[in-house]
């Protein structure tokens, strides 16, 4: 297992350098990266069915697509993300990718629990969602987690004023939310920052794949990165192609 830091905060990179990873196949890779503010929304979904565009265009937060199905999601700095991107195993599709973190949030006694759409619960609140691609003998299952979000703008930017205006298209399941932090101080009085709780996420999943040094991405890789990100996910004909 590769696991791989994002170096870029960039909505736009981060969607292409999961693509860029996908695309390698052979390799494993555990992709962990934080976004600036942002909607990720599904690729069979209509933004205007999902999005204050509005709002999010008053408030600085970009509206990108991704490459797997499933529900909009918002980004910002209190929220971490993590990809897990094989080889098709051949096994049918289930929650089985969310171990690891699972298995992590346990060791820092946060009793987390995986639900029936392959998220993660804490006492009765989704702390993170999860959607999956595959294609061509490729894997891609990847999540959020909620630990310090801005959860006003969370709600804000997901509140479409028009939905349903586009019939076809994906609709988002909403569900109650909570940040992992509110749980650390309602406990303990105290919680990490968010980078303190990235720290530990990280090192925790280094320990649970033998992982020694995480890999970095090389000038080649960002360059072909780069290309994907200006061709595709910078283009608004595939950001708002519904």
């Amino acid at each position: 297992m590769n696991i791989v830091f994002s170096p870029s905060t960039i909505p736009s990179f981060n969607l292409s350098a999961e693509e860029y990873l996908f695309k390698k196949t052979g390799e494993n890779f555990l992709f962990l990266y934080k976004n600036d503010p942002s909607v990720i929304i599904g690729s069979n979904q209509a933004v205007i069915n999902e999005v204050d565009i509005d709002y999010c265009i008053d408030n600085n937060i970009t509206i990108i697509r991704r490459m797997s199905g499933g529900g909009a999601v918002y980004h910002d700095d209190g929220n971490i993300n993590y990809s897990f991107i094989h080889d098709k195993t051949g096994a049918p599709l289930s929650a089985q990718f969310l171990e690891p973190i699972v298995e992590v949030l346990h060791s820092m006694k946060i009793p987390v629990e995986v639900g029936k759409r392959k998220d993660i619960w804490l006492e009765g609140y989704k702390i993170s969602g999860t959607a999956s691609h595959v294609s061509k003998g490729r894997e891609l299952h990847h999540g959020t987690l909620l630990y310090h979000s801005d959860l006003l703008k969370l709600q804000n930017a997901l509140s479409s004023k028009q939905q349903n205006t586009i019939k076809k298209a994906t609709a988002s399941v909403r569900s109650p939310v909570i940040n992992i932090h509110t749980y650390f101080f309602k406990k303990n009085g105290i919680a990490v920052t968010t980078s303190g709780f990235l720290d530990k996420l990280t090192d925790g999943l280094m320990h649970h794949f033998n992982v020694i040094e995480l890999t970095s991405f090389q000038d080649s890789d960002i360059e072909l990165i780069e290309e994907l990100r200006r061709s595709k996910y910078t283009n608004r004909e595939w950001n708002y192609r519904m």
